[in-house]
């Protein structure tokens, strides 16, 4: 049997709580012995007041604790018992302590440096909390989101702060909540007289990282007016929130000045996802064929581009062409192949590739290839082979995966295997209301509406709600948005119907009259969007609209004759994939 060690008997002994008034006799001399770091009498004192039910002050059980350590027979603590003393001294506000107890730690893992930083921030000691964030760079240790939330307390001026702002860039740690610090960084800003271009880079890449476009592009016309050139830094943060924003007009201005940089392989990257995420082929294909030097992200970006915008096969062929000039297909491009092949129905192919990329390539399946090849097979019908592929996943299957073959259930309107994948997406995601409403949709589909009410009311007593749809149009270099429901443009619907437009009311899903139905369906987002661009762009320009919601069935079908009777290119973004619909025809070919 193990004996137990001296600091584990002590620190069991540790008190909850602690009554008043204790006898200060007995108090006293459990100090006493504690100070002397005599531990036999102190453990023998302390039960007395345990037995009394009486307990001393926390400074002194942390005599107590240093008693311990010193009676340990030459027996070195490990790391992390070592940190939770730290921590004791730092909560009893025993700086001294804590230090020396750090100095004499054999080894200091990235929690004893992160205690004694936050401890000296806590302090406003910047200076020495800063001193210690060098000191553990040097030391080989990486510092975490909670050492950078800790030292971003002590930073007293905006180049300190544009430093840690690189250094937590570079782990990738740009995103977290704990670092998250805009307002504090835009307060130091504004009140900087003098302001550089790096001063400039370091608040636009700020705003962007934290999915701020708005503000990003904001502070870019700012940095313009003010004077200055952008440099490849800025160009690349605005091009990644025209991405995002899915603001062509924008990038396309960016790229007028990337022509500066023609050789900078990271900025002709970003230039090639934002022309390939905004729907623009044109000027994807324009960017890749002028790049001098292409890596794997150049030819993986053109490739999920190309897949993305219902160029499959134009997608294969780019791959092959990958493979003759010597670089290699990765982990993401075997995803945007995959994805291609999904999406035009290749069963065939997407098998192959998808057996063979272990083989040819190296590459062993991951979440995304076999969340493609359950998309592939459910599209095609497949979908009990698609169930038996999800059992044989080497890893785990996510509640992602199970969300796809909900959807496959959907279009080929099998309640069964819905009920059964729904049923693993919310013991893995259980307040995802995606799932709710898909299966609500099957539900209502085959005219089950007690189950469709049931659903709903499992997302009232679960506080679950619809997003609402809308949907984005840039006109002017402004964005326009529209909400279900927006009766604001209902001509174009009535025009359209006067020409043999129906409105497929299997789309509706909620238990409605016909007439009821259809007028429902009139004021989906998308179709307001493409109405107010139809009336406000060109008839040259292409209307491009963004959406937070897949396309429905009838908006596709409403989109595709709009096209063809006002001689229009219409693509729509879902949070899917893109739609290019012209002359009464859609990229997809009706698959997606």
């Amino acid at each position: 049997m193990r004996a137990v060690s001296p600091i584990t008997k002590c620190i069991a002994s540790f008190p909850l709580s602690r009554p008043s008034s204790p006898p200060p006799s007995l108090l006293d001399d459990f100090a006493e012995h504690c100070r002397r770091r005599d531990l036999p009498r102190a453990m023998q004192a302390m039960h007395a007041m345990q037995r009394l039910g009486i307990w001393a002050h926390a400074i002194t059980y942390s005599e107590l604790v240093k008693c311990c350590h010193v009676f340990s027979g030459g027996y070195q603590p490990k790391t992390f018992l070592l940190n939770v003393l730290l921590h004791m001294y730092v909560r009893f506000n025993l700086l001294g302590d804590a230090e020396a107890l750090f100095d004499e730690m054999p080894h200091r893992n990235v929690v004893s440096w992160t205690t004694l930083i936050s401890a000296y921030a806590n302090k406003s000691m910047n200076d020495r909390a800063l001193e210690f964030l060098i000191l553990m760079l040097r030391e080989g240790v990486p510092p975490n989101m909670y050492t950078y939330s800790s030292v971003l307390r002590a930073c007293a001026d905006l180049g300190t702060l544009r430093q840690l702002h690189s250094g937590i860039f570079k782990v990738g740690m740009e995103c977290d909540d704990f670092v998250c610090e805009l307002q504090d960084a835009l307060d130091v800003f504004n009140e900087m007289v003098t302001k550089d271009l790096g001063v400039w880079n370091s608040i636009i890449g700020v705003f962007v990282q934290n999915s701020n476009g708005d503000k990003a592009l904001e502070m870019y016309k700012c940095m313009k007016r003010a004077g200055f050139a952008p440099d490849q830094a800025t160009l690349t943060s605005v091009l990644r929130t025209s991405t995002a924003l899915a603001l062509l007009e924008v990038g396309r201005q960016v790229h007028v000045h990337v022509l500066k940089f023609d050789r900078d392989l990271i900025l002709n990257n970003a230039l090639l996802d934002m022309y390939c995420k905004c729907g623009s082929l044109e000027g994807a294909n324009s960017v890749f064929s002028r790049m001098v030097e292409r890596d794997v992200i150049s030819w993986s970006t053109m490739i999920a581009g190309l897949a993305q915008n219902g160029c499959s096969l134009e997608a294969m062929r780019l791959l092959e062409q990958m493979k003759h000039s010597g670089t290699g297909p990765n982990y993401i491009t075997m995803v945007g192949i995959l994805f291609a092949c999904s999406h035009a129905g290749l069963v065939e192919d997407g098998l192959c590739y998808f057996r063979s990329m272990k083989r040819s390539f190296g590459i062993d399946p991951g979440r995304e290839h076999y969340g493609c090849m359950v998309d592939l097979l459910g599209r095609a019908g497949k979908l009990d082979e698609a169930v038996k592929l999800i059992n044989e996943m080497e890893c785990e299957p996510d509640a992602v995966t199970w969300r796809t073959l909900l959807s496959a259930c959907r279009v080929h309107r099998n309640s069964d295997v819905a009920i059964y994948a729904a049923k693993q997406v919310v013991k893995l995601d259980p307040d995802d209301a995606g799932t709710y409403i898909l299966l609500s949709n099957i539900y209502a589909n085959n005219q089950r509406w007690e189950e469709v009410t049931e659903v709903r009311r499992s997302m009232r007593v679960r506080g679950i709600t619809k997003e609402p749809g809308c949907s984005w149009i840039e006109v002017n270099k402004k964005i326009h948005a529209f909400i279900l429901g927006d009766d604001s443009h209902p001509q174009i619907v009535q025009r359209l119907m006067s020409i043999g437009y129906v409105p497929d009311t299997n789309f509706v899903l909620q238990d409605l009259e016909d007439e009821q139905r259809e007028a429902s369906l009139q004021y989906h987002s998308k179709k307001l969007a493409i109405a107010y661009g139809i009336m406000s762009l060109l008839r040259e320009k292409t209307i491009m609209i963004r959406k937070n919601l897949r396309i429905c069935g009838d908006c596709h079908t409403f989109t595709k004759l709009l096209a063809k009777m006002e001689q229009r290119i219409i693509v729509i973004r879902d949070p899917v994939r893109y739609h290019h619909f012209r002359d009464g025809a859609c990229s997809c070919g009706d698959f997606w």
